[in-house]
């Protein structure tokens, strides 16, 4: 069963995993004391023979090799091999886990496509997710020691009601020396299809979605496969194994304590037992062994994947979901916030200082600035609001009178004219100058101007808002508008903007 302690570190606090460390199961005292233990004896039994069994020139030949280790020692690479090759461990440990395959999308597909609450419908679902959990258990069987040692034969299989007797010889009818897992995933597609032209499931959509989610639970169990075949190239492993003994074996020998009276650098200190040695086998001993735990999760190690557990859930969970909870809805009725503007949930004495606690409207929002600094500034850097900007530079560009006007005079006066025209409907309602008219047009002020009247040229005079002609009577009259054709117009620069009013200057 996996090791669960999530709950223990729930919350961060003073010591949080020093609780954890006395626990047994799973831990790695329980997969190292044995490596421990042969290692601290060996140490102990060389030095009690170079304090007792050795004669004094032996002992200076012994002390030449402790030191000779000990300068050596730090060139084996232990901990860049095994950092790297741990890393690669966890990240396809947990792949693996992500690869195992999950009935419940599928399920949720089968129960919405396939229909039918007679015995024919119920028996095309509970067969295509028993096709499924059937795929499961063929691919668990051939990577995971636990499920073989459930299922080892497929009169096992048989025998659970995973694969009934005629199944099972054309399971073995199936002339093919590969791992046959996939067999299973086939009839289901060709019992969907069956079931498709039998009008259960009713438009190839359905059709198509449930394939999709099919072959996506198929990949998986290829993952699988592939997983167990596709080892961890075993020269990385022998590398990091061998790193791993090497160094520990040159510190069996080069982290002896020497006799202080011989005056020997750094071998002041005469201790029986190596503490900080101890710890660092430990740690580099105790890192190969996560390796060694997590390179195959499919055993029996206390971490290991509960393969078993899932195949009972998944099988059980599937037939539920497509059975008796087909078709299965409580009757609908208003929830508890119909009727509220803002709906939240309710909170307990113990979680309910969270609602005293404003909710995150983004990382700025906690800036401050000065009231100067929230000032628009203009562009040409000239004092002034900055609503004056847009009409200055149109007045800079207007001619300065009517008879000098040229093709740009004449785009701007266009753009003038469509912003200060209103709608006609507007204007016969609130317009008082819709009835005076010259040769030029009518002056209406009912529009916003786009310039300020302070900046505008006496000469000149805005367009007016045109009236729309009477229609022309009869029973077939129809309203009707006339468009200005304009006189024709230079090519405008291309650094102006389109006019606003295009349409106007266009010829009919």
């Amino acid at each position: 069963m996996t090791v669960t302690y999530t709950a223990r570190v729930a919350n961060a606090r003073f010591g949080g995993f020093s609780q954890l460390l006395l626990l047994w199961r799973g831990s790695i005292y329980k997969l190292l004391w044995r490596e421990l233990l042969c290692f601290l004896g060996l140490y102990m039994a060389l030095s009690a023979a170079y304090r007792f069994l050795l004669a004094e020139e032996q002992k200076r030949y012994f002390e030449k090799l402790v030191m000779y280790c000990d300068q050596y020692a730090s060139l084996i690479p232990v901990s860049f091999v095994l950092g790297f090759y741990v890393t690669l461990v966890v990240h396809r440990w947990w792949n693996q886990y992500l690869c195992m395959p999950l009935p419940d999308a599928l399920m949720c597909v089968v129960v919405g496509t396939v229909h039918g609450r007679d015995d024919r419908g119920r028996l095309y679902r509970r067969t295509l997710m028993r096709y499924a959990g059937l795929s499961a258990v063929l691919i668990l069987r051939s990577v995971s020691t636990a499920v073989f040692k459930r299922f080892p034969t497929i009169d096992h299989v048989v025998e659970a009601g995973f694969m009934t007797r005629e199944e099972r010889k054309k399971f073995e009818n199936l002339n093919s020396s590969y791992n046959k897992y996939w067999v299973p995933c086939v009839w289901f597609s060709n019992l969907a299809a069956q079931a498709r032209r039998e009008g259960r499931i009713r438009d190839n959509s359905a059709l198509k979605l449930l394939l999709e989610e099919l072959n996506a639970f198929r990949s998986k169990c290829g993952m699988l496969f592939h997983y167990d075949w596709i080892s961890i190239p075993l020269v990385y492993t022998q590398v990091v194994t061998i790193a791993v003994y090497s160094y520990f074996l040159a510190c069996l020998i080069g982290r002896q304590f020497l006799d202080p009276a011989q005056g020997y650098k750094d071998h002041t200190l005469d201790l029986c037992i190596p503490i900080f040695t101890l710890l660092q086998f430990f740690f580099y001993a105790g890192w190969l062994k996560v390796a060694e735990q997590l390179i195959n999760p499919f055993g029996e190690d206390d971490d290991d994947f509960e393969t078993n557990f899932l195949i009972d859930r998944n099988f059980q969970v599937s037939m539920l979901a497509v059975d008796e909870m087909y078709d299965d809805l409580a009757m609908l009725e208003k929830d508890l916030y119909w009727d509220a503007a803002e709906a939240r949930a309710p909170y307990t004495a113990a979680t309910a200082f969270l609602r005293q606690q404003p909710s995150f409207q983004g990382s700025t929002f906690d800036i401050t600035l000065a009231k100067e600094d929230m000032q628009f500034q203009r562009q040409d850097g000239v004092d002034g609001p900055l609503g004056e900007a847009h009409g200055d530079f149109l007045q800079r560009l207007l001619p300065l009178g009517a008879g000098s006007m040229g093709p740009l005079g004449r785009r701007l006066s266009l753009l003038r004219r469509k912003n200060s025209c209103v709608s006609e409907a507007s204007t016969a309602a609130s317009c008082g100058c819709a009835g005076a008219a010259d040769n030029t047009g009518v002056e209406c002020g009912c529009g916003e101007p786009l310039l300020d009247p302070s900046l505008r040229e006496p000469e000149l005079e805005p367009p007016a808002c045109p009236e729309p002609p009477a229609p022309i009577p009869g029973p077939t009259a129809e309203p009707f508008t006339t468009v200005p054709i304009p006189g024709p117009r230079a090519p405008a620069p291309p650094w102006l903007p389109s006019p606003i009013g295009e349409e106007e200057e266009s010829p009919a």
